[in-house]
């Protein structure tokens, strides 16, 4: 198995990435292909793929930021059972974050993520790919120790229609497993650069945002 990164959407992998990705998540969630572009060439996005015989089996994107000394993991798609995939790229981006913490001077203060809720909406669509299925890679996460946020969760659609997404946490796991609360600052500060790239934002994320700047700190709960 090989973690190979991908900077350009002239990489045949990257052609491969995106079918897988259209093949697990739901349309509203995957950027369509000419948008990569801007995105893959950013330094500081970092998008990875394993390669097992040839074929992108799993993939994860994810970033850094030195100024917060935090990650975001944006997906992790596992696209077949059997490989220990999910191990092999957490640890893998594990690494690269903690190289990427030291070269700024840090440890790695913990790092976000949007994580599926398949108890409040029906029923998600993922492929059939049984490793991906919301209420396994909940647990899957749970088990790293992601802990969901304390807020009524929703993030703007990236069709960039101004429509809302619902049925995600917005979790975070810490380097110290002690630490039960966030600055409200950090939260609201990293969503609103995070999200700075889609011009249209529904209504229910511009008050979820002014909600959060009226708090001073942000429990973790429980995944």
């Amino acid at each position: 198995m090989e973690y190979k990164r991908i900077t350009s959407i002239e990489d045949p992998l990257f052609v491969k990435m995106h079918d897988l990705m259209k093949e697990v998540f739901p349309p509203e969630e995957v950027l369509e292909f000419e948008l990569w572009k801007e995105p893959l060439e950013d330094p500081g996005i970092r998008v990875f793929v394993a390669v097992h015989e040839d074929e992108v089996v799993g993939t994860t994107e994810y970033r850094y930021y030195p100024d917060w000394n935090i990650a975001m993991t944006d997906f992790t798609i596992i696209g077949r059972p059997g490989l220990s995939l999910g191990r092999f790229l957490a640890q893998s981006r594990e690494q690269d974050l903690k190289e990427l913490a030291k070269a700024n001077g840090k440890e790695l203060f913990g790092m976000f993520a949007e994580i599926y809720d398949p108890y409040e909406v029906d029923h998600y669509e993922f492929g059939g790919v049984k490793p991906m299925n919301p209420f396994v890679r909940r647990e899957v996460l749970s088990h790293l120790g992601y802990k969901r946020l304390d807020i009524s969760y929703v993030h703007p659609s990236w069709k960039n229609d101004g429509e809302a997404v619902r049925g995600l946490d917005f979790c975070f796991m810490p380097t110290d497993d002690s630490v039960t609360d966030i600055p409200a600052q950090l939260v609201s500060d990293f969503l609103t650069t995070y999200y700075s790239v889609l011009s249209h934002k529904p209504q229910e994320w511009v008050k979820m945002i002014e909600d959060i700047n009226n708090k001073s700190e942000i429990k973790l709960l429980p995944l």
